[in-house]
């Protein structure tokens, strides 16, 4: 498939497996469905031209093979009879904004039901609303891609033999689900802001819809202090898209970031919603995370940043949240307060859990450098290259090898 059309297939994604799945009621039906829709696209737009409406295109295609799949199954009468004018769209179909606005929370309120583990409820969130593939899944999970595919299976089938999953959640099902669909909201962005492998670090549409259903989610519950936590967090991280990929097309690390390039609405509207989070009383992670990512907004330069302060906000967000990852942000941290050979003594605490890892192994190459042990650098470096990075992440630990190269041969 095209670049363009592999983007544009991407993009409408979550939203037409929503509506997709409302209207059949079956995961592996949309999914499928949305399959057969993309690959048509693949034969029909470059002879024929784009259509004016990519979304409503796909829309029509994927509901026509979509019947198809549902005629040969079991399930046929008891579907066609509750959808026989959906299943029938005008060619023309625009699909209904005010219908489709909710279809990708509401999916994601289904991959969030009780019925489910919270693991199984992020993976098959990630793989049926944000469209990662099992690889990707697995490498966030630190598990191997059989297993994933085994949890995602498993949940798919515990949905669909759950006709309840698929209905519109009460106000108090909502809330008691929300936490979940947070993460899972959460969870989109962070893949969309550093993808877990493949040739592009960000993948900005995946970033800009989980934006979307938080400010959704805000709008539903204006008094729960997470979700403007939630928002100001993502608004926060958001805000330095411009900055973290050079003219060359390299990523750029925080440190070095041109702070000019920050979107200072952004980061203006996200100081306003962690305000609001605070006046309510509000703690949680996102609430932490806000506070951290704001410390690194306000400030002029990496250097004029409040580290101690950062520093005790991942204190503060480990003790909630006790994961080797988080620590290992924690030391990040300390390296700028103590220095590296500290951060790199406390490490060592992370080492076994982090081996898969490759922000570590990244995070040690670094401090080994600026210790001068390039030997060691090199190979914290290597390390990195074996763990799937993404295209600008294999351009910037190439040019860091090459430099303790260099420093090696005393050139």
């Amino acid at each position: 498939m095209s670049d363009w059309l592999e983007a544009t297939c991407a993009q409408q994604r979550p939203r037409a497996i929503a509506a997709l799945t409302r209207v059949f009621r079956d995961i592996d039906t949309a999914e499928e469905a949305f399959a057969d829709a993309c690959l048509k696209a693949l034969t029909v737009w470059p002879k024929d031209g784009a259509p004016r409406d990519p979304l409503a295109w796909l829309l029509t295609t994927a509901r026509n093979a979509g019947l198809d799949h549902v005629r040969k199954s079991q399930r046929r009468a008891a579907i066609l009879s509750r959808h026989t004018e959906e299943f029938q769209p005008a060619p023309t179909e625009t699909p209904d904004p005010d219908e489709m606005r909710d279809d990708v929370l509401r999916l994601l309120f289904v991959c969030c039901h009780p019925e489910l583990d919270q693991r199984d409820q992020i993976a098959i969130a990630l793989r049926v609303v944000a469209g990662l593939s099992v690889d990707e899944i697995a490498s966030g999970f630190l598990v191997k891609p059989k297993t994933m595919e085994q949890r995602i299976t498993r949940a798919k089938k515990k949905i669909a033999s759950n006709s309840v999953a698929f209905e519109t959640p009460s106000p108090a099902e909502r809330g008691a689900r929300l936490g979940e669909v947070s993460l899972m909201v959460y969870l989109m962005f962070s893949e969309g802001w550093s993808t877990s492998a493949g040739p592009e670090q960000m993948k900005l549409t995946l970033c800009e819809e989980a934006i979307r259903l938080a400010r959704l989610l805000v709008a539903l519950f204006p008094a729960m202090g997470e979700q403007s936590a939630l928002l100001a967090l993502l608004l926060l991280q958001h805000a330095r898209r411009r900055a973290r990929i050079d003219a060359d097309g390299k990523l750029v690390a925080l440190d070095d970031q041109d702070r000019d390039l920050w979107d200072r609405s952004d980061i203006a509207e996200a100081t306003g919603l962690l305000q609001k989070a605070q006046r309510i009383g509000h703690r949680g992670v996102y609430i932490i995370q806000a506070a951290i990512a704001a410390a690194h907004a306000h400030a002029a330069s990496s250097e004029d940043a409040d580290w101690a302060l950062i520093e005790s906000h991942y204190a503060a967000l480990h003790a909630l949240q006790p994961t080797p990852v988080v620590k290992l942000n924690q030391i990040a941290a300390q390296a700028k307060l103590h220095g590296p050979q500290y951060a790199l003594k406390a490490m060592e605490v992370v080492a076994d859990d982090l081996t898969t890892y490759r922000w570590y192994h990244a995070m040690r190459g670094g401090l080994l450098q600026e210790t001068g042990d390039h030997k060691a650098a090199i190979a914290a470096f290597e390390t990195v290259m074996t763990l799937a990075p993404t295209g600008p992440e294999r351009v910037v630990i190439a040019d860091k090898i090459a430099i303790s190269q260099k420093e090696l041969r005393g050139v």
